[in-house]
C-alpha cells in the first residue's frame, strides 16, 4: 500500500508539473520575445520622433541628433538611420555597436527624413528565455521534490496503520483474542480497531462456551461409551459363540467410536488442525467394511473400487476423512437405491480422489444449489451431515462437491501427498475410567 500511494502521488504531481510547466514554459518564452520587441518598438518610436523633431526645429534633414539617438540604442544592438544629405547623395549614420550576425530588427520609414531602424542581437533574448525556463524548471523539479516528500509522509501516515489494523485482524484469526488498546488518531482506523476489541471479546466469550460444552458432552458421552465397552466385555464371556462375535463387534464399533469423539475433541481444543500425512485406503477400508452389513440387512450393495491397490498418501486429518466418508456413504444408503460404490484413487500427482456413487433417482436441479446449507435437507434429514462433512474436508484443504445429479456422485478431493512421505500411526486417547 506504501508503493501504491507513492507512485500515485508522485504520478500526480508530474502529469500536473507536465501540464501545467510546459504551457508555461511555452508561453514565457514567447513572452519574453513579444517584450524585446515591443520594447524595440518603442525606442523606435522614440528615436524616430526625436529625428522629426530636429528636422522641424531646424529645417536641416541631414543634421540628425547623434546623442539623443545613442541613448536609445539597446546595450547589445545598433540603430541605422538611412537618409539624403543637401547634395542628394545617400547616407547612412550607424549608433551602436558593429554589424550583427543574428538580431531581432524593427523598422519605419521617416518620409524625406529617411528610414530608421533599430536592431539586436538575439543572443541576449535567447539568454532572458533559458533563464526564464532554467528558473521555471527547477520550480518543477522542487515541487515534484516536494510532492515525494508529501507522498511518503501520506504513506507513512496512512499505510503503516492499515498494516497493523491487518495484522490485528490475522492475529484475531489466529486464535489471538487479546485486546489491542493502541490507536493511530485516524477516525476511520479507530472505529474499526474498536469494532474489532469488541468481536473479539464476543468470539472470546462464545468460543470459552463452546469448548466447555463440548468438553462436557465429551465426558458424558465417553463416560457412557466406557460403560457400554464394560458390558460388551462381560458378553465376550457368553458360552454361545454367536453372541461372543457380536459382542466383539461392538467392541471394535465402541472402541472406534470412542476414538473419534477423542479426535474431534482435541481438534476443537488445538490451535491449528492436526494435519498430517495418512494412507487413505487403509483408514477407510476398516471403515466400509464396518459399513457394508448395513447395506447387507438392507439387501443392497456397497463395493470398493478397486478392491486393493497402492496406498494413498494425503496431507489430511484421519478422523475427518472417516467422518465425511461416512456420511456420504450413510447418506447413500439412506436416501439412494441400489449398489454404492465408493472409488479411491488418485488425480495426477497432487490430488487423492474419493467418490461415492448409488443408482437412486438423483438430485433435483433445487435442491442441488441448497444441498450443502446447514439445516437443509431434501429428505427426513436433519440438514446436517453435509454441512459437516464439506466442513471436514475443507478444514484439511480438500474439497467436496456434488459432481453428478444422476446418479448421485459425491466427490472429495483432498492434496496429496509425497509418495516417499510414510504416513503417521494415528494417536489414540485412552478411554476414560
Amino acid at each position: 500500500m506504501r508503493h501504491r500511494i507513492l507512485r500515485s502521488t508522485i504520478a500526480v504531481v508530474a502529469v500536473t508539473g507536465l501540464f501545467l510547466g510546459l504551457p508555461l514554459m511555452f508561453y514565457t518564452w514567447r513572452w519574453l520575445d513579444d517584450t524585446a520587441r515591443t520594447d524595440l518598438q518603442h525606442r523606435l518610436q522614440r528615436a524616430s520622433s526625436a529625428i522629426l523633431l530636429q528636422e522641424q526645429s531646424t529645417g536641416v534633414t541631414d543634421e540628425p541628433p547623434v546623442e539623443a539617438l545613442r541613448l536609445l540604442v539597446p546595450p547589445d544592438g545598433r540603430l541605422v538611420l538611412s537618409y539624403t544629405d543637401r547634395t542628394g547623395a545617400p547616407r547612412e549614420l550607424a549608433v551602436g555597436r558593429g554589424p550583427l550576425e543574428h538580431y531581432m530588427v524593427e523598422g519605419t520609414s521617416l518620409g524625406d527624413a529617411g528610414m530608421l531602424r533599430i536592431e539586436q542581437d538575439y543572443a541576449g533574448v535567447r539568454d532572458g528565455q533559458f533563464r526564464a525556463l532554467s528558473v521555471e524548471l527547477i520550480v518543477m523539479v522542487l515541487s515534484l521534490t516536494a510532492g515525494v516528500v508529501v507522498a511518503a509522509v501520506t504513506a507513512s501516515r496512512v499505510a503503516d496503520p492499515v498494516q497493523e489494523v491487518a495484522e490485528r485482524a490475522q492475529r484475531l484469526a489466529n486464535g489471538d483474542f487479546r485486546p489491542d488498546p493502541h490507536r493511530h488518531g485516524i477516525e476511520e482506523l479507530d472505529r474499526v480497531l474498536d469494532v474489532l476489541d469488541t468481536a473479539t471479546v464476543e468470539i472470546a466469550d462464545r468460543l470459552q462456551r463452546e469448548r466447555q460444552i463440548v468438553g462436557d458432552v465429551s465426558h458424558q458421552l465417553r463416560s457412557r461409551l466406557t460403560a457400554i465397552h464394560i458390558r460388551l466385555d462381560e458378553l465376550t464371556l457368553h458360552p454361545d459363540p454367536e453372541v461372543v462375535t457380536e459382542a466383539r463387534a461392538a467392541l471394535d464399533q465402541v472402541d472406534r467410536l470412542t476414538s473419534s469423539v477423542g479426535d474431534m475433541v482435541r481438534m476443537s481444543r488445538a490451535e491449528r488442525s492436526p494435519q498430517g500425512t495418512i494412507d487413505v485406503r487403509a483408514e477407510l477400508t476398516p471403515l466400509l467394511a464396518d459399513l457394508a452389513p448395513s447395506f447387507d440387512r438392507a439387501g443392497r450393495r456397497l463395493t470398493v473400487l478397486p478392491p486393493d491397490g497402492p496406498p494413498l498418501p494425503a496431507r489430511a486429518t484421519a478422523t475427518r476423512v472417516r467422518e465425511a466418508t461416512a456420511v456420504l456413504v450413510d447418506n447413500a444408503l439412506m436416501h439412494g437405491r441400489g449398489v454404492v460404490v465408493v472409488r479411491l484413487g488418485s488425480v495426477g500427482a497432487h490430488t487423492v480422489l474419493i467418490t461415492v456413487t448409488d443408482e437412486g433417482s438423483g438430485i433435483s436441479d433445487g435442491d442441488a444449489q441448497r444441498i450443502f446449507r446447514r439445516g437443509y435437507s431434501a429428505g427426513d434429514g436433519t440438514g446436517v451431515g453435509l454441512a459437516l462433512a464439506r466442513a471436514f474436508v475443507e478444514a484439511d484443504g480438500g474439497r467436496l462437491q456434488l459432481q453428478s445429479r444422476k446418479p448421485t456422485a459425491f466427490a472429495i478431493f483432498l492434496p496429496a501427498a509425497a509418495p516417499d512421505v510414510q504416513p503417521e500411526p494415528p494417536a489414540r486417547e485412552p478411554e476414560p475410567r
